[in-house]
């Protein structure tokens, strides 16, 4: 059971970083060029991988066969934008998306084919049978080609440190770097690890290890390749203080408005006072004249 929600805890960091990351990727147009489409068609793989690991289907064997092919696909650009730099302008990704999603359908059709006519056992992944070499076979060729990318860009890229004249600490701790954000990429912990120790103590020990690496792969990679992307994090900041910026604005001209609103309340009022006193002013000024005129009148009258 300690496995099985190991496995679930993984698959469901990994969807919730996963999803976040896509929607970061897709909501921000400035994000947008070949590597970012590549890490989004990786992403959206990984995320049904995990969704069909989590409830159990029979297209698992196809979506795992896209997972890997992808990882291939980033191993190509990669190795093609730095070792073959004189493709590095512009790569068609036509190739990249028949690669990642056309080529997994031939070897999941035969399989499935090769299950339902000589071993349908109701189990796609079972091992007891050499149908499933039609399945690992072509993952493991993807994850060998990985790993010799990977080898000859850190290779290339510590010729190209060497020129830089730096440190040969300096050198061997970026490359060291480079390789480890690179290997959840490629997928090469696979091949680092590829037989299970038959010790019961190392073999579980195996086990620990292999479902973090295996299940925990796509928080890792959108983790490394969004979360902690430098253009990733200027975009975000961006983002943020434009928004703060208009939030403090919505709140200074409701500020201005509340002042403006209280001035001319003011102005108002004021003009009201001045309005009553003149119009009272007037009518007394009318009863002090109709008054004079009467004691004027009853004067007359006693003097005629």
């Amino acid at each position: 059971m300690t496995h099985f929600y190991l496995v679930m805890i993984g698959h469901g960091l990994s969807l919730v970083s996963l999803i976040i990351s896509l929607g970061i990727f897709f909501h921000f147009k400035s994000l947008s060029c070949q590597r970012i489409t590549l890490h989004k068609n990786l992403f959206v793989s990984f995320v049904l991988n995990s969704i069909i690991t989590v409830v159990g289907h029979g297209v698992f064997v196809m979506f795992l066969f896209c997972n890997y092919f992808w990882m291939l696909c980033e191993g190509i650009y990669l190795h093609t934008l730095i070792v073959v730099a004189v493709f590095a302008e512009k790569q068609h990704l036509l190739w990249y998306y028949l690669l990642g999603w056309g080529f997994p359908l031939v070897p999941a059709v035969l399989h499935s084919i090769a299950r339902q006519c000589y071993y349908n056992d109701k189990c796609w992944v079972s091992s007891d049978t050499s149908l499933l070499y039609i399945i690992h076979g072509p993952i493991c060729a993807a994850l060998v080609v990985n790993l010799f990318f990977l080898l000859n860009i850190v290779r290339v890229l510590i010729t190209k440190l060497r020129v830089t004249h730096q440190a040969e600490s300096s050198l061997y701790m970026r490359a060291v770097r480079a390789t480890l954000i690179l290997i959840p990429l490629l997928g090469i912990q696979f091949v680092l690890l590829p037989y299970k120790p038959q010790e019961h103590w190392v073999s579980e020990i195996y086990l620990y290890i292999m479902e973090i690496l295996m299940h925990y792969q796509g928080l890792l990679v959108s983790t490394i390749f969004c979360f902690f992307n430098g253009e990733v994090q200027s975009v975000l900041r961006r983002h943020w203080n434009q928004q703060r910026m208009q939030f403090a604005g919505t709140f200074a001209n409701a500020d201005l408005f509340r002042s403006a609103s209280f001035v001319a309340s003011s102005l108002t009022e004021v003009h009201r006072c001045y309005s009553i006193e003149s119009h009272t002013e007037h009518t007394n000024g009318k009863k002090n004249v109709s008054r004079i005129e009467a004691l004027e009148a009853g004067v007359v009258s006693k003097a005629q």
